[in-house]
């Protein structure tokens, strides 16, 4: 089913049905799962040798997230932050994921190891000896707390942090290449941009070869977070040659996350119907399109013209249209098949919104009505009747 509407502004009593029916299309990702994140990219080093790429991998990084329903503190990619502004966002950031469902942290910059531990280095950072490093850096370790106990079904930690040691020739001679692979926590996944003692290219145009990969990747619909994690991890090998290849630390997670949900198999994209009903109880004949496909299960008991009306669950909004169903093929009102209805009355059916959103419904048919329930990608879930003309 498709819940449109772009005709009604004609219609007598159709402005209220519209904006109904936009307060439905427009539902965010985020208004159905509470999406949190913190994205720090550091380039402009003041004692150490500046990184090309972390802000530009940051901005990129926040732009995506923005776009697929996170809330980022600050409202932005935080950039070249010293230690008392990183300090101040890592609390920031565990202030403001208490009750979310998802919990990002993403760093780009200079991150170092030393004695086992991994730490993220602010701009400023000038250690002149191992013990300085708990004043003048940040322990990852802080961020894992932050996040531990904030009731968040899913955390996810991404570190393009595993270059060559800056301090090397000096104050940390002591420190290991790489990070150190730590431990995760309930219900969290870690990230790094190369597995753990190894480093990870800063890379050339603009961008890591890391972040280039995940920033593609996580708007790739229907990809479960360890599918997507699979995919970079594969996507950065191949492109530095076997150089660099991304790791992943993980503890159980409950349940399943998209970056971006999936549809259904083989959606159909649905022109809109010509004409909603307004009036469900006028008869209004109708010849379908077209006959079904060869080998479609039949559902003929069903034929005929059909009104819909859907109202959301756990967002707000309804919509209502029109179908036609012939020898168990379910059409919009132009001919576009969209789903099917089995002999016994089972109804499935795929189609995408006027946003672009996909959406599926599910449910049964019963002499001359029906009812289930639909679920939009975007998570907003809701229940639908039909009633035949």
């Amino acid at each position: 089913m498709r819940w449109l509407g772009s005709d009604l502004a004609g219609k007598r009593g159709g402005l209220p049905a519209v904006i109904a029916l936009l307060s439905l299309l427009s539902v965010s990702p985020a208004s159905a799962e509470k999406r949190i994140a913190l994205v720090v990219g550091n380039s402009a080093y003041q004692n150490i040798a500046r990184l090309d790429n972390p802000r530009n991998d940051a901005t990129l990084m926040a732009e995506t997230l923005s776009g697929l329903g996170f809330t980022l503190i600050g409202g932005s990619a935080q950039l070249d932050l010293d230690k008392a502004a990183l300090d101040t966002d890592v609390q920031n950031f565990g202030r403001q994921i208490q009750g979310a469902d998802v919990a990002l942290f993403y760093y780009a910059g200079h991150g170092v190891q030393v004695n086992g531990s991994n730490y993220l280095v602010p701009v400023g950072a000038n250690p002149t000896r191992e013990a300085d490093v708990d004043f003048q850096m940040v322990d990852i370790n802080l961020v894992l707390r932050q996040m531990q106990g904030s009731g968040t079904r899913l955390n996810m930690v991404i570190l393009d942090a595993c270059r060559n040691n800056p301090f090397g020739a000096r104050a940390l001679r002591s420190a290991d290449g790489g990070l150190a692979q730590m431990r995760a926590p309930e219900g969290t996944l870690i990230s790094y941009a190369t597995q753990p003692g190894s480093v990870a290219q800063d890379g050339s145009g603009g961008h890591s070869p890391y972040t280039k990969a995940l920033a593609t990747t996580i708007k790739q619909a229907a990809l479960d977070i360890f599918q997507t994690f699979n995919q970079v991890g594969l996507t950065v090998k191949r492109e530095t040659g076997g150089a660099q290849q991304p790791w992943v630390s993980s503890s159980p997670i409950d349940g399943s996350f998209y970056f971006v949900a999936p549809a259904v198999a083989s959606p159909a994209i649905v022109e809109p119907p010509q004409q909603l009903a307004n009036t469900p109880q006028r008869n209004q004949e109708e010849k379908p399109l077209r006959s079904p496909r060869s080998g479609e299960a039949g559902g003929a008991n069903f034929d005929g013209t059909w009104a819909y009306a859907g109202i959301g669950t756990n967002c707000r909004g309804s919509g209502s249209g029109l179908l036609v169903i012939s020898g168990g093929l379910v059409s919009s009102k132009n001919g576009r098949g969209i789903g099917r209805v089995s002999s016994d009355g089972a109804y499935r059916a795929a189609s995408v919104a006027d946003d672009g959103v996909a959406l599926t419904a599910t449910g049964r048919m019963s002499g001359n009505s029906g009812s289930g329930s639909y679920r939009r990608a975007d998570g907003c879930v809701g229940r639908w009747t039909a009633r035949r003309q």
